[in-house]
Parts: structure tokens; C-alpha cells; sequence
């Protein structure tokens, strides 16, 4: 029994012996970070195939990384601002500056601009042919449809000679503007009162508009020629709405009953159209003439004296006629006179200094109204106050026809006599109402 105690002791302290033994030659090593040797190999090579050992890398412990047991591993640390890398996938080049193409999308086509005012066409869309039924409302139809096309050949003629007469207009109109645009710039510059060369372009200028006034007379006239096609279209289409109601159609009648009718209104809205714009055309060229016969006036007054005045004043006052002004013996009590004109010489040129403070009274009251008042001086004897009262209302007389030539309507002037203690030689003083 003690033998074999003792015998397992030694067995005990020999497998401890060689349990160290592989501790320090296999193990530690590792630990070291030393290469193991071949000695410290033998077992490994005798056991192997002779392959070179693998090593295994053992990642530091907790301990040796300072963190607490049990702790999870601390996350990287990002990079400090300003030192990170953030590199992006290449992106193409932006283009030199000008050298970019930027096409832009196709644009909507914008629609037709309407005819510009007086220069529309007016042809009609042709009649809708239809065939023959062998009815009597077929019949009816065929007859109201050749009716349509008479019309609708009148309009066509119309439409022709309105755009005959409009042609016309313009190159008459431009003649009349060239010949008055020579007349104004000679007198602007200045020329002799009475110039033979002015007067000569004067009559030609009033010529040139004798011919626009005659073409409203043309447009007068297909007026009325289209008013006639008025009624017509009128009738016709009563017609056709009155077949409706006629025995013995077939639907084929009905058919082209309803294609008839809005042939019919077509021309019927045409038609109007053409009646509204020669109204409008007629309108316009009247006042245009009207007005230019007062510029006419007065640009013959201008040629007369040799010096440029302006537009009749007629087209700066309102079109609606002022209280019908009698002439009075009475002079216009109070207010400050609008001119006063001395007549202390002969010859006193007072044309553009009349015209200029007219008009600017006119530009700031349109409907005012204009007194002429002649002045004579209360000393002397009877006979000497007489005789310049007589003179005071000639010279008033003489501003009152200026005023006409001017373009200012006869019925915004009136005309009065007076005698003053303080004026010096005969006046006509113009006042503002």
C-alpha cells in the first residue's frame, strides 16, 4: 500500500513537471512576442508535415488598453475639424464662363395679331354647293342659296372699293402733311409776310384735302350700298328659317336647309362688321378734316404775317358750344385783363402774343369764354373822345377777326366799348370768363 502511494506521487509530480515544460516552451512564447525556436518546436515539427507554424494574433486586453473591466470598447475617434479626408466620386467640369450652351425650350407660337384699325378684309367664305332633291323645298333651297351668292358678289365689289378708298386716303393724307410740313418749317425758320411760294403750297395743301374729303364721300356711299346688303341678308335668312315649315321636304332638304342657314349668318356677321368699321373710318376722316380746315386757317393767317402760330384754337376748346355772346356797351367789371393791346403806333403786330396767351388759357380752362373790350381815353374834347372810341372799336373789331382766323369759335367772343381816365392812347384789353 505505501508502495503505491508513493508510486502514484512520482507519476503525479512527473505529469506536473511536463505540464510546465509545455507551458514555457509552447505557450509563453506567444505572450513574449519572442519567435519560438525549433527546440520549442520539436513537438509541433515532429507531429507536422513540416510546414511553417501559424501565428495567431491576440487583440490587447481590457487591462491593457486602461478601460474598465467589463466596458465596452470605446469608438474610434473622429477626425478633428478641419483634418478630415471627404473624398467625393469625380464630377464633371463646370463650363468656362461664356463658353456655357444653354438652349432654351421651343416657345409657344403666339396667335395671329389682329388687323390694325381700318385696314380689315372683308371677303366672304363661298356658299356651301348642295344637290338637287327633285322637291319643291329643294327647289326653294337652291334658289335662296343663288341668292346668297348675289350677295355675298356684292359684298366682295364692296370690299374692294373700301380698300381702293383707304389706299387712296393714306396717299392723299400724305400729300397734304408733306405740302403743310414745308409751309411750317419754312415759317419756323422764318420767311416775308405774303411769301408767293407759301401760298402757292397753300392752295396746293387745300387741295390734297378737298381729295380726303371727297374719299369720305366714296366711303358714304358703300355705306349705304352695304346697308342695302344688310336688309337683303336680313330677308334671306327669314327665307330660309320660313322653309323649315314648308310639306314635301326629304331630310337631305333639311340638311341643306341648316348648311344654308349658317352660311347666311356668316355673311349677316360680316356684313356688320363692315357697316360698324366704315362708320368708324367715316367718323374719324370727318373730324380729321374739320380739324385740318381750321389748321388751314390759320396757317394762312401765319403766312399772311410771315411767322409760325400753331394749330387752329378751335381744336383745343371743347367741341360743345358755349352761351351765344351778344356785344355789349358795357365793360367787363373787374379782374385783371388775359392781354392788353396799345395801339400807340401803326402797324401793331400783336398776332403771336394774341395767339400764344389764347391758347394757354384755353389749355387750362378748355370751355372758357373771351371778352374783347376797346378802350379810349376820356380827355380831350368831345370830338377827340368820339373820334378814339371810333378808333378803339375798330381796333377791337380787328382782334375779334384775328381770334376767328385763329380757329376760335364766333360764340365764345364778345365784344364792348369803353372810355378810361388813365389810358394813355386807344386799347383793347382781352379778358378771360
Amino acid at each position: 500500500m505505501l508502495k503505491l502511494r508513493s508510486h502514484l506521487l512520482i507519476v503525479a509530480a512527473t505529469g506536473l513537471l511536463w505540464g510546465c515544460s509545455f507551458i514555457d516552451n509552447n505557450i509563453t512564447p506567444m505572450f513574449t512576442g519572442e519567435e519560438p525556436t525549433d527546440e520549442d518546436q520539436g513537438t509541433s515539427s515532429a507531429s507536422g508535415t513540416g510546414a511553417a507554424p501559424e501565428t495567431v494574433a491576440i487583440p490587447p486586453s481590457a487591462a491593457e488598453t486602461g478601460a474598465a473591466p467589463g466596458a465596452p470598447a470605446a469608438p474610434a475617434a473622429p477626425p478633428a475639424v478641419g483634418t478630415g479626408s471627404y473624398t467625393t466620386a469625380p464630377a464633371a467640369p463646370p463650363p468656362a464662363v461664356g463658353t456655357g450652351n444653354y438652349p432654351p425650350a421651343p416657345l409657344t407660337p403666339a396667335p395671329a395679331a389682329p388687323p390694325a384699325v381700318g385696314t380689315g378684309n372683308y371677303t366672304p367664305a363661298p356658299v356651301t354647293p348642295g344637290a338637287a332633291t327633285g322637291t319643291y323645298v329643294g327647289q326653294k333651297v337652291a334658289n335662296l342659296r343663288g341668292d346668297l351668292t348675289r350677295l355675298q358678289t356684292n359684298i366682295n365689289q364692296h370690299n374692294q372699293e373700301l380698300q381702293t378708298a383707304r389706299t387712296q386716303m393714306a396717299s392723299d393724307a400724305a400729300a397734304y402733311y408733306n405740302l403743310v410740313a414745308t409751309i411750317s418749317s419754312r415759317l419756323q425758320v422764318g420767311t416775308t409776310p405774303g411769301n408767293p411760294q407759301l401760298l402757292a403750297q397753300w392752295n396746293q395743301a387745300q387741295v390734297a384735302l378737298d381729295r380726303v374729303s371727297a374719299d369720305i364721300t366714296r366711303l358714304n356711299s358703300i355705306s349705304n350700298e352695304a346697308a342695302s346688303d344688310s336688309a337683303l341678308a336680313a330677308y334671306i335668312l327669314e327665307s330660309v328659317r320660313a322653309a323649315y315649315s314648308l310639306q314635301g321636304a326629304v331630310d337631305e332638304d333639311h340638311r341643306q336647309l341648316n348648311i344654308l342657314e349658317n352660311d347666311v349668318n356668316r355673311t349677316v356677321v360680316l356684313i356688320d362688321r363692315l357697316l360698324n368699321d366704315l362708320s368708324g373710318d367715316i367718323s374719324r376722316q370727318t373730324a380729321y378734316v374739320t380739324n385740318e380746315r381750321r389748321n388751314l386757317t390759320v396757317l394762312s393767317l401765319a403766312i399772311k404775317n410771315g411767322e409760325l402760330y400753331g394749330q387752329s384754337l378751335a381744336n383745343r376748346a371743347f367741341s360743345t358750344a358755349a352761351p351765344q355772346q351778344t356785344a355789349s356797351s358795357r365793360p367787363v367789371a373787374g379782374g385783371q385783363p388775359l392781354m392788353v393791346i396799345r395801339f400807340d403806333r401803326a402797324n401793331v403786330s400783336y398776332d403771336q402774343a394774341l395767339y400764344s396767351a389764347v391758347s394757354r388759357a384755353l389749355e387750362r380752362r378748355p370751355g372758357a369764354v373771351f371778352s374783347v373790350v376797346a378802350v379810349a381815353p376820356s380827355s380831350g374834347t368831345a370830338g377827340q373822345v368820339a373820334l378814339n372810341s371810333t378808333t378803339a372799336k375798330r381796333n377791337a373789331e380787328s382782334v375779334v377777326r384775328t381770334l376767328t382766323d385763329m380757329g376760335l369759335p364766333a360764340d365764345r367772343i364778345s365784344i364792348s366799348a369803353t372810355t378810361s381816365a388813365t389810358a394813355q392812347s386807344n386799347e383793347v384789353q382781352v379778358y378771360v370768363r
